[in-house]
């Protein structure tokens, strides 16, 4: 078995680190938050221009047809730098939820604009993911009924994929009459969120079942555990470097026993957290049947690399990391999201501890 990437992967992520590094540097997220964008839209319209956003929909519909650890490498590109894109919300989940569970029909019309960057997915569930958690919405003979809150990027989404009472799916049309968009407030300024209300609106149901849902929420965390291990990295380079260059009596930073230690605890942390999604996104590949395990042992890793990564750079930067001029707070802030986003510790640790093979919380 092979445990690295291909040459055509590392490729593929050199290349999206490039386009990331040219575009979207930290003066330009700055620039992003004092001017209340939702959204880095030159930086999404690059990335289609590569391809990027139709890594693993279907060539038939406009994309480039790869796979989970494909996507990875993209993931864990766009974690590094921080960037203030809806690439969780429209490729990770919207679009792989209608590849997933959508009609052709569904499909046909919406993968496309997706794979374009023409249209904008968000995926809409209560207070966490999964059918347990299906509450909020109800959809009646097509009409959609009731809200979602916090939806990820829903100022920006064209169509939403909400999960509905009694576990299924519903396609909606955003831009439509009795759609009601309210901001809600973000401690990650560069990943806004919303509460949408829905007053009846038009709303097609889609047929996949429990099976797709619950393949879509494993998927998304494996995706998002290498988001975060991306951003683990990248707080370890910069703590790193940050170290190396301040002088504390008459001696660089990174001379400290000390300091060396946090450093490679951060350096095992994230590769333990890269191994993880590395066997996530395998599994979601070649081996469905441990996807469930792997993608929860993946989100539990990377929560705790990124947790320590973010917090330790700040410490190795003193006082002046909690300062918006320092770049540490990106980190964090998002961090502090990726924590809760698609539930946080206990709910990955209760899917882990039903993944293994005879466990009584499993057959209860």
């Amino acid at each position: 078995m092979n445990f690295d990437l291909s040459d055509e992967q590392k490729m593929l992520g050199e290349q999206a680190r490039a386009l990331l590094a040219d575009l979207t540097p930290f003066d330009r997220l700055r620039a992003l938050i004092d001017s209340a964008s939702e959204w880095d839209e030159p930086l999404w319209h690059a990335l289609a221009e590569m391809g990027f956003l139709g890594v693993t929909i279907p060539e038939e519909h406009g994309g480039l047809g790869l796979g989970a650890l494909d996507l990875g490498v993209i993931m864990e590109a766009l974690g590094g730098a921080n960037a203030a894109v809806p690439f969780m919300s429209s490729i990770v989940l919207g679009a792989e939820a209608i590849r997933l569970a959508g009609s052709e029909m569904q499909k046909a019309a919406w993968l496309p604009k997706l794979a374009s960057g023409d249209a904008i997915a968000t995926f809409a569930h209560a207070a966490g993911p999964g059918p347990a958690f299906a509450g909020g919405a109800a959809l009646e003979g097509g009409r959609l009924s009731g809200s979602k809150s916090p939806v990820a990027d829903a100022g920006i989404a064209h169509v939403a994929v909400v999960l509905v009472e009694g576990g299924g799916l519903a396609l909606v049309d955003l831009d439509q009459t009795g759609v009601t968009r309210t901001k809600l407030g973000s401690f990650d300024q560069l990943r806004p969120h919303y509460r949408l209300d829905f007053d009846g609106v038009e709303a097609k149901a889609m047929p996949g079942g429990a099976a797709a849902i619950e393949r879509l929420i494993d998927q998304g965390a494996v995706q998002a555990a290498f988001e975060a291990v991306g951003a683990a990295e990248a707080c370890l380079h910069m703590a790193r470097d940050y170290a190396m260059e301040r002088q504390i009596f008459g001696r660089p930073l990174a001379g400290y026993q000390a300091i060396k230690h946090k450093l490679a605890d951060i350096a095992v942390m994230t590769e333990l957290a890269r191994s993880n999604a590395y066997y996530g996104g395998w599994a979601a590949e070649s081996a469905p049947d441990e996807l469930p395990a792997a993608a929860a042992a993946a989100r539990l890793s990377a929560i705790k690399a990124f947790e320590m990564a973010a917090r330790e750079n700040l410490q190795v930067h003193g006082g002046i990391g909690y300062t918006f001029e320092a770049n540490c707070h990106f980190y964090y802030r998002r961090e502090r999201l990726l924590a809760v986003h698609l539930g946080g510790r206990g709910y990955w640790a209760d899917r882990l501890l039903k993944a293994q093979p005879g466990s009584q919380a499993k057959a209860a």
